[in-house]
């Protein structure tokens, strides 16, 4: 059994081997020979190996029954006379050698090569496979063919030519709006200035990698980074992007920077970076092509790199020969064809072709080594220009640490086409790549649009922060904010230099200056300003706000301490004098009481009543009963007088003396500000108030020189001077005081420093400011001791300042429109200057028609309360006199034998009615009741 397998094994290979010999045999009597120009630029290397490949490939396959006699002809990439020259010499050899090419298999890139190998196979008809760099409308030898060349003038666009279109799918996948795409010399670029991100709105930068060292790589990247760009694409061989990543600044590969590396070698990038992470897009082979790629490279040496352009350059002339082949055998070969010599072209003369080449090799069967052929196979849709080899790139995250490549990721692929899509696996990986969009904004601190808060996440609050958060919420980009080191907002000085957020705009270390910055002509010039965010604002003055020193006693204050010293004195001699003459008076009540007793009024003035009779004589209730005497009561009527005049001139002296101390504001506008001499004034240096001013005295200055040449000229005629004699100053020098003035008060440096020189002043000598009025509003509304004076003047808006032609102002723009249509702008500065936590709870400020305020007349109430803690004290002394040192021999009445005793007594006096006592003891007393003057003792001795 075993003898009898063994027979029929090599029975089975003798007859393989057999029919091999039988192909071999048939296949070399029907080989087809063609002739091939194969014409090929200096440094294209792969295409050199892929045809040498291509011809020892068909040597050892004779099944294909193909003969390939190849003309090379390297092309001159700078000289296209000596290239057609070369190229016409060999073609008139081949003529003569009856060797006529039925094919040119052009391989140059792109340039002068590409046009004039274009411009010879055009001109004289010679069926052309191409694999130039173009799509449609870049062949611009074959932008016009007519329907009979467009099927014998081929292009198919090298893998080289479509790589770059991954840039395309990255940008629009992650909707990058600004990109720098660096190449070196594997890719062509020069045709995808325009093309390549078109009908994107991507601003875009697309330059050869610098060649000339290090230093120099790292000033093209400043440079690029300069134009606000921070998402880079690499696309070169391993070593270019390794140069790129090496000439990087560290700062480059933060979280706000995106770099992409595209390449067509499939090795890894290897950089000697610290620390990297970038998207790394490299080709590979289909698997069901990776046998016959390796076949390929160990048995036939297709060994070139990049390994996608030696298999396409391959695959591509294996394919065109085998058309060829095809239209031979089959007959769709012209059998006379046509040649003309170069000399014989005369410009219209093109031999017309009944080829269609086209057909045949879109038709070919034959297996591809790398990637699949895509091919417009449609009659009426353009060939060139569309048609490539399809292969796939491998989308890797790859992390770079301590120079070495320490993790690679396969997060999507991308299909090799014209707009294909990327197919991402890893979604979250892929959002890591891209490069926040990370503005640069410099400030000036000035409350409330930016103040420092170190609880706020950037670090500054206010309304202006809260703003770029609003816009940045509906353009969607982060930022890092700064202060500028010399805290302007910018000037231009004599020699026309910048300073402040202006010129980071300028030098392109800012993309945003963010603040109260104010719209002026001069910066721009230089800046651009979106629309207006806030009101227009002026220049208004700041002064300290007048206090008028508050007294619970100052209704005392309206008369001099000597006057009322006067009063009082006065108040006394009166009551004393009242009093003297009600004594002494035989009229007086006290002296003749017989002739008042029947009066319902019975007043004996003594000491305590006159005192109490000429104080209550100045009130409205009265003095009460004047004395009867006649004396008595002029004192009394010549007390009223006083009295009357006194009140009179108080009450007249208390409203004047509280309107005049509502009244003292020296200064309530600019102009009163400018005639005066004892406040002085000044804005902050650098400031827009200060430029203000100062144009302004420059233009009055200007003024004046115009009229004085207009006056003083001597060509002028008596009557033409004559128009020209006026007795006032005919142009004005207000602004030329106030500015000398300022520049004699010296310019605070900060704002600080004018607040603190205002705090330190009064209103008649002093101080003021002039500043922005949102400035001064916001200090008057957090300090009581602050106040605004006068109207606005020199009104601006305020704006936020980017760089000039920057793309952020019309995103700016939009995004400012949409919060004023939903009033996000009224709500914000509500926030900031009605709702304020710094707000200050000032006392209302007194004005001419308010009241007099408690801290004036509160006084009045400490006298009733004195009062009446007077009586409180009164009173418990007259109860403390009457329970514990009362005097039970006070007699009002005299007894009736004062000086005799009486006998029938026992020699006892009588006893007198003790006052204040009753009962039968006293009762049955002997002591007889008596008014003082109804009888007149012994010892009585009249006065008068």
């Amino acid at each position: 059994m075993e003898k009898r397998f063994k027979t029929l094994k090599y029975l089975w290979l003798l007859w393989t081997l057999l029919q091999s010999a039988l192909h071999v045999e048939i296949a070399a009597q029907t080989s087809q020979n063609i002739n091939v120009f194969f014409i090929n630029e200096v440094d294209n290397e792969p295409a050199t190996k892929a045809i040498e490949v291509v011809l020892t490939y068909l040597k050892k396959n004779p099944s294909y029954g193909l003969s390939v006699q190849i003309e090379s002809i390297e092309a001159n990439k700078t000289d296209a006379k000596i290239l057609l020259e070369a190229i016409c010499n060999k073609y008139v050899a081949s003529i003569e050698k009856k060797q006529m090419p039925h094919l040119v298999l052009d391989t140059t890139k792109a340039g002068i090569a590409s046009e004039t190998v274009k411009s010879f196979t055009q001109a004289l008809g010679l069926p052309t496979i191409s694999a130039s760099y173009g799509q449609e409308g870049d062949l611009r030898q074959w932008r016009d063919l007519d329907e009979a060349k467009q099927k014998y003038l081929l292009q198919v666009m090298p893998p080289a030519d479509i790589i770059p279109e991954a840039v395309r799918s990255i940008v629009k996948r992650l909707n990058i709006t600004n990109a720098a795409i660096l190449y070196d010399d594997t890719f062509v670029m020069d045709h995808k200035y325009k093309s390549l991100l078109q009908n994107i709105q991507t601003r875009h930068v697309i330059t050869a990698i610098a060649k000339d060292g290090k230093r120099e790589r790292e000033e093209q990247i400043e440079k690029l980074r300069n134009l606000d760009i921070n998402n880079f694409f690499v696309l070169g061989n391993l070593q270019s992007i390794r140069m790129v990543l090496e000439s990087v600044k560290p700062a480059y590969f933060e979280r706000n920077f995106a770099w992409h590396a595209i390449t067509q070698s499939e090795g890894e990038v290897s950089s000697q970076r610290d620390n990297a992470t970038i998207m790394f897009l490299k080709p590979m082979a289909y698997t069901q092509y990776r046998d016959r790629l390796g076949l390929l490279r160990t048995t036939f040496n297709l060994n070139e790199e990049p390994q996608l352009a030696s298999a396409f350059y391959f695959d591509l002339a294996l394919r065109s020969f085998l058309a060829i082949k095809e239209m031979l055998q089959s007959g769709a070969w012209p059998k006379d064809m046509e040649y003309l010599r170069c000399d014989d072209f005369q410009g219209g003369n093109t031999p017309e072709r009944n080829i269609d080449l086209r057909q045949y090799f879109t038709q070919v069967s034959e297996p591809t080594s790398y990637g699949t052929f895509e091919l417009v196979t449609q009659p009426r849709k353009p060939f060139n220009g569309f048609s490539y080899m399809k292969f796939e790139m491998d989308i890797n995250v790859l992390q770079i640490r301590g120079g070495s490549s320490v993790n690679s990721k396969s997060i999507g692929t991308w299909t090799a086409g014209l707009d294909s899509p990327l197919v991402v696996k890893d979604e979250e990986q892929m959002k890591n790549l891209t490069a926040d969009t990370v503005y640069r904004i410099y400030t000036v601190v000035q409350a409330p649009f930016i103040m420092r808060d170190e609880t706020a996440p950037k670090g500054y609050k206010g309304y202006c922060i809260d703003l770029i958060n609003e816009i940045a919420a509906i353009v969607h980009f982060d930022y890092e904010i700064q202060e500028v080191e010399d805290g302007k907002f910018g000037n231009m000085d004599e020699k026309g230099d910048w300073n402040g957020i202006v010129k980071k705009l300028i030098d392109k270390q800012a993309d945003i200056g963010l603040g109260s910055m104010s719209v002026m002509a001069e910066r721009e010039i230089v800046i651009d300003f979106t629309v207006p965010y806030y009101d227009l604002v002026g220049i208004t003055i700041m002064m300290q706000r007048p206090s008028s020193p508050s007294s619970l006693f100052k209704f005392l204050t309206v008369l001099e301490t000597n006057v009322w010293l006067c009063i009082l004195a006065a108040y006394f001699f009166t009551s004393f004098l009242m009093w003297v003459f009600d004594r002494w008076s035989p009229y007086s009540y006290q002296n003749n009481r017989d002739k008042y007793k029947d009066d319902e009024e019975k007043r004996e003035f003594n000491l305590k009543e006159c005192l109490w009779f000429c104080m209550t004589s100045l009130t409205p209730q009265g003095g009460g009963e004047a004395p009867k005497n006649l004396s008595g009561r002029l004192v009394a009527a010549t007390w009223w007088l006083f009295g009357f005049i006194i009140i009179a001139s108080y009450t007249a002296n208390l409203a004047a003396f509280l309107t005049v101390s509502r009244l003292d504001t020296p200064v309530e506008s600019l102009d009163d500000l400018a005639k005066q001499y004892k406040i002085l004034y000044a804005p902050l240096n650098g400031s827009a108030a200060m430029t203000y001013f100062e144009r302004m005295a420059n233009i009055e200055q200007m003024f004046y020189e115009i009229w004085k040449d207009l006056s003083l000229n001597d060509s002028l005629t008596p009557l033409e001077r004559s128009k020209l004699a006026v007795w006032d100053y005919p142009v004005s020098d207000k602004y030329t005081k106030m500015w000398q003035a300022m520049q004699e008060a010296g310019l605070p440096a900060t704002l600080d420093d004018a607040v603190t020189r205002v705090r330190n002043s009064s209103t008649a000598t002093g101080f003021a400011f002039l500043g922005d009025a949102t400035d001064i509003r916001y200090l008057q509304l957090t300090n009581c001791d602050l106040q605004v004076v006068g109207e606005e003047f020199s009104r601006k808006p305020y704006a936020i300042a980017v760089q000039q032609g920057s793309h952020l102002k019309d995103q700016f723009n939009n995004a400012i429109l949409t919060l004023l249509n939903k009033r996000q702008l009224e709500k914000l500065k509500e926030k900031w200057w009605k709702n304020d936590e710094a707000q200050a709870n000032c006392e209302k400020p007194e004005d001419q028609s308010d009241g007099i305020s408690i801290q004036n007349i509160g006084g009045v109430f400490i006298v009733i309360f004195v009062g009446i803690g007077m009586a409180c004290i009164t009173l418990v002394f007259e109860y403390w006199w009457y329970r514990y040192r009362k005097n039970p021999r006070i007699i009002d009445v005299a007894e009736a034998n004062a000086t005799q005793p009486n006998p029938k007594d026992g020699g006892k006096a009588n006893d007198g009615v003790i006052l204040g006592h009753s009962g039968e003891k006293f009762e049955k007393s002997n002591a007889a009741l008596r008014p003082r003057f109804n009888q007149f003792p012994a010892t009585f001795k009249p006065r008068f």
